[in-house]
């Protein structure tokens, strides 16, 4: 899509008179907080093509990850375990708020490499794959709006690309909502192996099935 300078010049023209009025608010009303995330429930049982849901429960917060890890504020999370060809695969998904996105501290602090095991898929998102204590994960955080991420920078870079839009401005001068959509659902799947043959059998179980799970939370994602 071609910008012309006289939509150049409106968005700018915008942004001036938003960044104007915030100030104003912040002057006149210095107490009002930034506009929370809501709750959120994770379902029950989600479909995953030719695999049978065994089990699924909450993910509690102090479980989550040390605050070193990665950022944010917790706001649900939920374990799935389903079963295919007497194999089992394990996917937590945790729902967070206000973060920076970055997985790499979690993701070094088991395999003490992040470069070797990053990814980016035919659509342009990335994720993470390793081995750790004879299991194979894939590791990633889904975006509102864009492609998956693992690195702050990734984050930050979808962010500035894909939710800097118009139709926030006035959620955002209402106080309805932040400018830039800082969420994620951070998707970890893990599934076993059973000897180094297995690795790639593995590897591609999780990319396999990372792209149904993606599409799931893409037409699902929290408002």
């Amino acid at each position: 899509m071609v910008i012309t300078n006289k939509s150049r010049t409106a968005f700018l023209a915008i942004t001036a008179v938003a960044i104007a009025v915030t100030l104003g608010k912040s002057v006149a009303h210095p107490e009002v907080a930034s506009p929370s995330v809501k709750d959120y429930t994770f379902p029950e049982y989600v479909m995953l093509p030719q695999w049978k849901l065994l089990t699924s429960k909450p993910v509690n917060s102090h479980l989550v990850q040390p605050p070193a890890y990665i950022s944010g504020d917790f706001i649900a999370g939920k374990h799935y375990r389903y079963l295919k060809n007497g194999k089992n695969l394990d996917i937590e998904m945790r729902y967070l708020a206000n973060t920076n996105g970055d997985l790499k501290s979690f993701i070094t602090s088991q395999t003490g490499d992040l470069s070797s095991g990053l990814k980016q898929d035919k659509t342009g998102g990335f994720y993470s794959l390793y081995i750790y204590e004879s299991k194979a994960y894939l590791s990633t955080c889904i975006n509102p709006l864009g492609h998956s991420t693992v690195t702050s920078d990734q984050f930050k870079r979808n962010i500035m690309i894909h939710n800097n839009h118009l139709q926030r401005i006035i959620p955002w001068l209402t106080g309805k909502a932040e400018f830039q959509d800082k969420r994620c659902m951070w998707a970890h799947l893990s599934t076993s192996l059973e000897g180094d043959a297995a690795v790639d059998e593995a590897y591609e179980t999780l990319e396999t099935t990372w792209h149904d799970w993606q599409s799931y939370w893409r037409s699902h994602y929290p408002n």
